[in-house]
């Protein structure tokens, strides 16, 4: 898989995502490690997610996973929290902001 399809597939998994229970803003980097490597960012905006195939500079959190994780995360056959508990995810930053991000409902 390529990075593009997977920023493509995580990007539609999140694009209709509930996010009217996040009332700050986060943004954080996702890197890609394995197949399909590469960064992108996802950012909680005005209550709306956004994915895009970019570094985030400024970021409050970076999330480290290969795509298959992401992919799952995106699709909702897994949580993050899930990932993160059997080592799939690996997480830095500012933990209270990334914690906002389990807010986001899948649709």
């Amino acid at each position: 898989m390529t990075y593009e399809e997977v920023v493509l597939k995580v990007r539609e998994g999140l694009e209709n995502a509930d996010a009217r229970e996040i009332y700050e803003h986060v943004a954080v980097q996702a890197n890609i490690v394995g197949e399909g490597s590469g960064a992108f960012y996802i950012e909680v905006a005005e209550r709306s997610v956004c994915v895009e195939p970019y570094d985030y500079v400024d970021r409050d959190g970076l999330l480290t996973a290969d795509a298959s994780t992401y992919i799952a995360i995106a699709a909702g056959k897994i949580t993050a929290k899930e990932a993160i508990e059997n080592g799939s995810l690996r997480i830095e930053g500012n933990r209270d902001k990334l914690v906002l991000l389990s807010k986001i409902k899948l649709k």
